[in-house]
């Protein structure tokens, strides 16, 4: 399935090396002013080519709005944007048409589609097919500012390297516009330059490394989601499961809670004048799978990028033996600084979907 949501529902399409790609979002509320230059900059922050962190090819990821919006205004019809491909060299994947490349979904996917899948650039796997879902989460975030929901996410971690966390009780409005701007969005700025040495190191060993990114929700009321199958927690995390690369996912204290004890991990609750409160945030703004009014915060886990140029095993489909590969074209030493805009986008989608329910 390329759809996901029930009131909010996306439908992505294409592949990394078709004629496009793009999204169908259908269930957005009609009369909604759209900041397409806000929409534009946030593909921008995702977007190829701009960075030695980043793959060189070189896309505009300009969407081309075919309906659902008149005059930048949500008509209530089904909204359409269709990016288009215009840097493509699919003769880079020429080698791998028979071996699969170790880390990708190459091999899986010619089980499950009968060899019929399109490997070109990753095909309908291929990280390209994120930046429709960022188009969708910009439209989505502009709906939820209006109600006062914010969203922010910055690069918590490059290999051993960390940025400081989001205060989880208050995190103030100035940072979160200052990280929805920035394409390598970092909490404490001094860490860029180690980070990037990093990556770079791994460029230059022909390798590739990983990380994790942090994103918060500020301005969410108490009461959304469901307990048990329904909750913020699954809604959230079924979307961001979606973004290639992604291999897990944490709320609040996430997995450190498992070694606390319950006077640690609990969050007392307080007044500040009539709303409820809680003096720390381990929860991550959720209790119960229903939003506490605290600030909703998440980590992501991203793989090192899989299309590495290192000489690797794998095996031939067609002679049925063992075999190396060594892989061609343009690749990410490091996924982590575009996914920001990509998990923030799906936070978006996640959050106006349990409001629509």
């Amino acid at each position: 399935m390329s759809s996901w949501g029930n009131s909010i529902k996306i439908s992505v399409f294409g592949e990394s090396h078709g004629n496009g790609i793009g999204v169908v979002i259908d269930g957005l509320p009609a009369g909604k002013k759209l900041d397409m230059d806000g929409i534009y900059e946030q593909m921008s922050r995702r977007a190829p080519g701009k960075d030695k962190t980043a793959t060189p090819r070189l896309e505009k990821d300009i969407p081309e709005i075919l309906s659902g919006v008149l005059n930048d205004t949500t008509t209530g019809a089904p909204l359409c944007a269709v990016i288009r491909n215009t840097n493509t060299r699919s003769g880079d994947y020429g080698n791998i048409l028979s071996s699969p490349r170790p880390g990708h979904a190459d091999y899986t996917g010619f089980i499950r589609y009968n060899g019929y899948n399109d490997i070109r650039g990753g095909g309908h796997f291929s990280g390209r097919l994120t930046a429709p879902v960022v188009f969708a989460g910009s439209v989505c975030r502009q709906i939820l500012l209006e109600k006062g929901i914010k969203i922010a996410a910055h690069i918590s971690s490059v290999g051993k390297i960390k940025d400081r966390p989001f205060d989880p009780v208050n995190i103030p409005d100035d940072l979160i516009e200052r990280l929805n701007k920035e394409t390598f969005s970092l909490i404490d700025r001094d860490k860029e330059t180690e980070m990037r040495a990093l990556i770079e190191e791994c460029r230059n060993d022909l390798d590739s490394i990983g990380g994790t990114i942090e994103c918060a929700v500020t301005g969410l009321p108490a009461g959304l989601g469901s307990p048990m199958f329904e909750g913020a927690e699954n809604v959230i995390s079924s979307i961001v499961f979606g973004i290639p690369a992604v291999k897990g996912i944490e709320f609040g204290a996430g997995f450190e809670a498992s070694a606390m004890r319950g006077s640690e991990n609990n969050d007392e609750f307080y007044y500040d004048e009539d709303t409820v409160k809680t003096r720390t945030n381990n929860h991550g703004g959720i209790l119960g799978g229903i939003t506490s009014g605290m600030p909703l915060i998440f980590r992501t886990a991203v793989k090192p990028t899989p299309s590495i140029s290192k000489q690797q095993n794998t095996v031939d489909l067609t002679e049925k033996k063992d075999t190396t590969l060594s892989i061609h074209g343009r690749h990410d030493p490091c996924i982590v600084p575009r996914a920001v805009p990509v998990v923030e986008a799906a936070a978006a989608i996640a959050v106006l979907e349990l409001i629509s329910r």
